[in-house]
């Protein structure tokens, strides 16, 4: 399962190849060298083509074209076309700050251009985005408009049930990604809370076949502790650690606890699959493996897990998977919450990490705030769990506020039928997340 990370870090970059002169004093007129490199500026951010004539060597050195294309194609997926550049404020002639118009955002840029020709961008780099909708009801709008289905709960937590403030198709079941990984956090927290289980018991792995991660490679006898396993499978993702994890724990613990978290349709999740079985199931066309399974009850889907699956070697799984942007099977395998579903989820764990015991697992929790630092900023403590893959994506968020109220903002979006735009989405969520921040 791709992670959200990067590319919500992709719409932040931050290099630049030479520091802006100083601060002259009283206003400052663009160089006519500046002024036309601004103008140059919107057709390169749409086209690339130009970039070796545009940037300076030490420029091109520190960023390379190979990451400038996919931070501007990051920005035009998030924000939409380019509709032009203008010129905010100027230090010297030849630095300033520019506004760049997209279609659904105002980009603010830093931007500095040698004097000497043939006055090439020597640093350029991005300070802000400031998304147009200027509501949560405009954010709401702006995800239903999307393709496929969309679904949004944004709650005020407090002693009772959840209060939502803010729903689309709330209680309809998504796709939700590696988002599923949160009830695998739930079962450690009922058990370190319960005394079964501590955050610094180990787990010796036994060389069994995993997915992709950090303890793929590891060899057999390692031990690794219940904490940096939950925090690996939160904080990155790692599919390696969550697969341990479940199976550590247990996969029928797990699944007990769906009605425990609130999940209104667990049944809908059982058999709980790990990571490397759906992928399996996704990328193994031999012997419709996938039609066989999802053709079974579910104890005869526990059986294939159990048999067929688990032995059935990993190297089958067909390379394309994933990497080719078409989602598979998205409304049949996967693991399937609703927005209110997931609202619970959070609730839970924020009753049940509260106090000194529960430090660990909100550290976990917040290791990865999902969201940037100016947007994080704006509330006193972000807890986060999102997922992806061709045709889903979600971004779940448990939000303290500066008042020390508690609130969860999620959001889904599904398409099985064509891959979804991920950093227009994670820019949605962002916005939100800025705008529904109380005032101090």
């Amino acid at each position: 399962m791709r992670i959200l990370l990067p590319c919500l870090l992709a719409l932040v970059p931050t290099a630049h190849a030479q520091t802006p002169p100083s601060v002259q004093a009283g206003p400052v007129a663009p160089a006519p060298a500046f002024e036309a490199r601004a103008k140059e500026l919107a057709t390169l951010l749409a086209d690339t083509a130009g970039y070796d004539g545009f940037f300076s060597p030490g420029f091109r050195a520190a960023v390379p074209r190979e990451k400038f294309e996919p931070i501007t194609a990051s920005l035009r997926d998030a924000n939409g076309p380019i509709s032009g550049v203008r010129i905010e404020a100027m230090a010297t002639p030849w630095a300033g700050t520019l506004e760049v118009d997209y279609r659904d955002a105002v980009v603010t840029m830093t931007m500095a251009v040698d004097a000497a020709a043939p006055h090439q961008v020597s640093g350029l780099r991005v300070t802000n985005i400031s998304r147009r909708e200027k509501s949560l009801d405009e954010v709401a709008a702006a995800l239903r408009a999307l393709h496929g289905n969309t679904g949004l709960a944004f709650a005020k937590l407090g002693s009772g049930a959840p209060q939502l403030l803010l729903r689309h198709q709330e209680d309809r079941p998504f796709a939700i990604g590696s988002a599923f990984k949160l009830v695998i956090l739930a079962e450690l927290v009922r058990a370190t809370n319960a005394g079964e289980r501590k955050w610094d018991d180990l787990v010796t792995l036994d060389g069994s076949e995993l997915p992709g991660g950090g303890y793929t490679r590891k060899p057999k006898g390692t031990q690794v502790s219940l904490r940096e396993l939950a925090t690996q499978m939160i904080s990155i993702s790692d599919n390696s650690a969550t697969d341990i994890l479940l199976r550590t724990l247990g996969r029928e613990k797990v699944e007990a606890m769906l009605p425990v978290v609130g999940v209104r349709d667990p049944a809908r999740n059982r058999p709980f699959l790990a990571t490397l079985e759906l992928f399996k199931l996704k990328g193994i066309e031999a012997n419709d493996l996938a039609g066989r399974y999802l053709a079974q009850g579910e104890a005869g889907r526990r059986r294939m897990l159990e048999g067929e699956v688990a032995n059935v070697p990993m190297l089958l799984i067909k390379p394309s998977l994933f990497r080719d942007g078409k989602p598979v099977l998205i409304e049949q395998l996967e693991w399937f919450l609703s927005p209110a579903d997931l609202v619970r989820v959070m609730d839970w764990l924020r009753r049940n990490t509260e106090g000194p015991k529960g430090a660990d697992a909100r550290a976990v929790l917040s290791k990865s705030s999902g969201i940037p630092p100016a947007a994080a900023g704006k509330w006193q403590w972000v807890g986060y769990k999102g997922g992806s893959e061709p045709g889903v994506i979600n971004m779940t968020l448990l939000l303290e506020a500066k008042t020390g109220d508690w609130y969860v903002l999620t959001a889904s979006w599904n398409d099985p039928a064509q891959a979804v735009t991920d950093a227009r989405f994670a820019s949605l969520i962002t916005r939100a997340a800025e705008l529904a921040a109380p005032g101090p």
